[in-house]
């Protein structure tokens, strides 16, 4: 299996910070939110293309993220995955997370 097929990039605004909590392992971890906007071409057309992305960072990734306010505007990277084992929801675990 191949650990570069998974990967994501996206650039956005930050629209929603979670406060910074621990899992019970002692690891930080942050939710947020990324409101993408940008123009995108599809079969010869271009259109507009909004969305928010939930994302998620775990430990120094988490601490970085906690250190941006909302409204800022970030490129992150890192790798979809589901919410959880019940719900097919994707949320973006962020590794690397920089100010645009």
């Amino acid at each position: 299996m191949s650990l570069d097929c998974n990967r994501f990039s996206v650039c956005g605004e930050l629209a929603e910070l979670d406060d910074l909590r621990y899992t019970p392992a002692g690891l930080a971890r942050v939710a947020f939110r990324i409101r993408h906007s940008s123009m995108q071409t599809e079969a010869g057309m271009v259109r507009q293309v909004n969305c928010d992305i939930p994302a998620l960072a775990l430990g120094t990734p988490a601490l970085q993220v906690n250190q941006l306010q909302v409204g800022q505007r970030v490129k992150a990277e890192g790798f979809l995955a589901q919410r959880s084992m019940r719900t097919s929801q994707l949320v973006l675990h962020i590794d690397n997370i920089i100010l645009e």
